[in-house]
């Protein structure tokens, strides 16, 4: 098992520079640590979770750490122009000495649809094409590409990558077909704060049904230690509160949505997933080391091949280092 922190720049201080700054100092510690991996997310017209450009804050990340391998939890594909996300990634590759996992998502929220000129009804279809594009640009040596988003050829890029191929993570809410778009090209799964563990194997099991091998499962989730239970949850829930409150802002924007009978239920539950604060408490490693302990053996009972990645949730940057530190001396020793 992998274990690894999730990076959402989220506001909590004075300065956003100084929030900016906190997140990064955040993965500084999780490298000293021995942590495996930093996630960054990736969020557009967000005054809460500041992080629009997750290729700038790796590439400081890079020169500030030596080990732990730096993803992204996902580059918003269908904003992209797909060579210009891979040489991002390549030069990236390059500067971090092959420390690069490449995550991908389709977005989703109004003013991002707006601003970016996008249709809201074809961003799975376009993050399908981007990532398969900038796959064939990053590990093929004749890369050409013909479809709807994206169309390419005779392109060389430069430079290349160190890694002769860079593992890639496509973000679902348990989403059917993008589960088999990841078992069909071989990529690996990022599934949400949100996503049960029921969700995580239904969609383990669909995923071994297509490739014939259990995928890779980057599975983020809300993580306090603390004495009590009681005491993680009266820590954690103002920040999971607005974090919920910010993202229901952040898409305040939505327009009447066409009808689709047939992928409405999953829209709904994409939705359900990622604005329910609930489900966060119900899917948090949360409570004492004991607790955290048991759920996270649980977590790895069933998903052989879980990457962990745990989002610190005090809005008091502080004590979200003395969790990673109490999470390496409490937790850390007792998970094989």
């Amino acid at each position: 098992m992998k274990i690894g922190i999730f990076c959402l720049t989220e506001h909590f201080e004075d300065t956003v520079q100084k929030s900016i700054m906190n997140q990064l100092r955040l993965v500084e510690l999780a490298d000293k640590l021995g942590f495996d991996e930093a996630w960054f997310g990736e969020h557009h017209f967000n005054g809460f979770s500041v992080i629009p450009d997750p290729a700038v804050m790796i590439a400081y990340a890079i020169a500030k750490t030596n080990n732990i391998r730096l993803g992204t939890a996902g580059f918003l594909a269908p904003f992209y122009h797909p060579v210009r996300l891979a040489e991002s990634i390549s030069v990236l590759d390059n500067l971090s000495n092959g420390r690069i996992d490449a995550g991908f998502a389709k977005g989703g929220f109004a003013p991002d649809n707006k601003h970016f000129n996008r249709d809201p009804e074809s961003l799975r279809n376009a993050m399908f094409e981007i990532t398969q594009a900038v796959d064939n640009l990053l590990h093929f040596p004749n890369p050409y590409f013909d479809g709807t988003f994206a169309s390419f050829k005779d392109v060389v890029l430069h430079p290349k990558p160190i890694q002769k191929r860079i593992p890639f993570f496509v973000a679902t809410f348990a989403n059917s077909d993008t589960i088999r778009f990841a078992a069909q090209n071989g990529y690996g799964l990022l599934m949400s704060q949100g996503a049960s563990l029921e969700d995580c194997i239904n969609a383990q099991n669909l995923y071994l049904s297509i490739a014939g091998f259990v995928p890779k499962i980057v599975l983020m989730r809300v993580f306090c230690i603390s004495d009590t239970y009681d005491d993680a949850c009266r820590i954690v829930r103002p920040s999971i509160d607005h974090f919920v409150k910010s993202m229901r802002a952040a898409s305040s924007e939505v327009p009447a949505p066409k009808w689709n009978r047939e992928n409405y239920d999953a829209i709904l539950k994409e939705r359900e997933v990622f604005f329910d604060g609930q489900k966060f408490f119900d899917n948090a490693i949360l409570g004492t080391p004991s607790q955290c302990i048991d759920t996270i053996h649980t977590l790895q009972k069933w998903l052989p091949n879980i990457h962990l990645i745990l989002k610190p949730s005090s809005s008091d940057f502080e004590q979200n280092c003395l969790m990673l530190e109490d999470f390496n001396t409490k937790i850390r020793p007792y998970l094989q």
